[in-house]
């Protein structure tokens, strides 16, 4: 049977773009692959066949790697491959040597049987573009030739080449090789594709403007990225002399507990010791949960205590819509003789406040967010950052993921921007996918409309001008935070040495 579906033309890349396709009409549980075939065509040749899996449902399209790289040889999109059985390297700009297999149907086995394709993994196998190992979630599958061929997102691919998909008049999908990528949340919400997203939300953290939003006004649980909220305490008691960088810190019995418990992360030990510049990275790139208590512990004794603080933190940053239970983001119970089961909860329009006025007071926090990995070396421990983003945009510079079950997959993404005039700092806020494969796609999607927003303007959602900023400041004015500056000498002064650094490797 074949299944044309029709989708409404728009002038930039959605989703919806890459469901054109003829499908074989083989079972669609949930773990199985749908072998299909779609149409498409460059904007300098003509319609060529292209073998696509749907994984786990129809639709949930992924498009193989080496039909794309046959038909776009001949244009400024071109790039070669290599692919063995769990590993891609992709090299823009180089010419594809084809291995006989491209743009044709599903090869048959040599007995004339359909092959079976229904166990194929997605997971992040090793992927290079140039050399550099990016972040993505690919199929990669054995054919009947003896090859291996990719499969990959078509949004995936237009992001990596830095080109426009639509879909034309007679149902093909064309690649603009001309035209740069490009997003329009206001697309992809009208199509119903934040329908699975709790609330996202896009800005200028350095400016407060808002670029886009969507349900950014109402609370949800925000996970692991309450540890921002964390580590901005730890900071301000560092820019206030209360703690150092270089200081010590003795290791609870409850943290140990904790690190030895599930939701354990760093094996920490009690009655040793650990520096709060490693607990600092140890709460933000592997998401330590006892890295996170050892610091609230630091900083006022006890967890409790520190909550208080925590909240306090909000209500001065006029987060209305937020509330913390712990220092980590881990689901909490009452005592009750039916207990509830509580969890830290924010909106995005105050994650996106607290991110900005945490970039804004202390810059510094993304030398630590942006390093893919990291040694602690108090415990001889490697540890690697969670957010994928650092992979496959050089802009990203952090800053935190989270994790829980109620939550859903949160990311809280900076990225680095200059107009020429100043740096500026974009975050981009996305809470409540539904995995971390979606929780990469979606942020990675808006991250790529947030620079594009900042560098040509173009595709802006309306309404969005005028928003209060931080700490009251007008949008679009620039303004500094005003208040709780570090206030300690030592502290100022390297703020003020680490913003002359960056400016001075420009």
């Amino acid at each position: 049977m074949q299944a044309i579906r029709k989708k409404r033309k728009t002038g930039v890349m959605t989703l919806a773009v890459i469901l054109l396709c003829v499908i074989v009409p083989i079972r669609a549980d949930a773990a199985f692959t749908i072998p299909g075939v779609c149409q498409v065509q460059t904007d300098v040749g003509g319609a060529y066949l292209v073998k696509t899996l749907d994984y786990g449902y129809e639709d949930n399209t992924y498009f193989s790697l080496r039909d794309m790289a046959m038909l776009l040889n001949d244009t400024e999109k071109s790039f070669s491959l290599e692919i063995t059985k769990n590993t891609v390297l992709l090299n823009p700009g180089s010419v594809y040597s084809p291995v006989g297999v491209e743009n044709t149907p599903w090869e048959e086995e040599e007995n004339g049987e359909s092959s079976n394709y229904s166990d194929i993994a997605l997971r992040r196998n090793e992927f290079q573009i140039n050399g550099e190992t990016v972040s993505y979630y690919t199929l990669i599958t054995e054919l009947p030739s003896g090859d291996y061929d990719c499969f990959l997102m078509a949004s995936d691919l237009a992001m990596m080449l830095d080109m426009d998909m639509t879909v034309s008049a007679s149902d093909y999908v064309e690649i603009h090789t001309q035209e740069p990528f490009g997003i329009s949340p206001a697309a992809l919400e009208e199509a119903g594709y934040f329908y699975g997203v709790n609330s996202v939300l896009v800005g200028d953290a350095t400016t407060g403007e808002i670029y886009y939003e969507y349900q950014s006004d109402s609370p949800y649980p925000i996970a692991s990225t309450s540890k921002l909220m964390t580590c901005l305490l730890a900071m301000d008691a560092i820019a206030e002399g209360e703690l150092a960088l270089d200081e010590q810190i003795t290791i609870s019995e409850a943290a140990q507990a904790l690190a030895d418990s599930g939701d354990g992360v760093v094996p920490l030990k009690a009655g040793e010791q650990i520096t709060v510049q490693e607990l600092l990275v140890g709460a933000l790139l592997p998401s330590s949960n006892e890295c996170a208590l050892c610091l609230a512990e630091a900083v006022d004794g006890t967890e409790e205590a520190f909550v208080q603080r925590m909240n306090q933190k909000a209500q001065e940053l006029g987060l209305s819509q937020t509330v913390f239970f712990n220092c980590n983001g881990l689901p909490v119970y009452t005592e009750d003789v039916v207990p509830a089961k509580r969890q830290n909860s924010m909106s995005a329009g105050d994650m996106f406040r607290m991110a900005s006025y945490l970039l804004k007071v202390y810059p510094q926090i993304t030398d630590i967010t942006s390093m893919k990995e990291a040694t602690l070396e108090s415990l001889d421990l490697e540890v690697k950052n969670t957010n994928p983003l650092l992979h496959n945009l050089p802009e990203a510079t952090g800053l935190k993921t989270g994790t829980t079950n109620r939550a859903g997959a949160c990311l809280v993404t900076s990225l680095a921007a200059d107009d020429g005039v100043m740096e500026h700092d974009l975050v981009v806020v996305v809470l409540g996918t539904e995995d971390s494969i979606e929780r990469g796609r979606v942020s990675g999607l808006l991250s790529r409309y947030a620079l594009q927003v900042f560098e040509t303007g173009a595709g802006k959602a309306s309404g969005t001008d005028g928003v209060s900023g931080i700490d009251g400041a007008a949008q679009g004015t620039g303004e500094q935070v005003s208040g709780n500056l570090p206030t300690n000498a030592e502290a100022a002064v390297e703020r003020i040495l680490w913003t002359a650094r960056r400016k001075g490797n420009e």
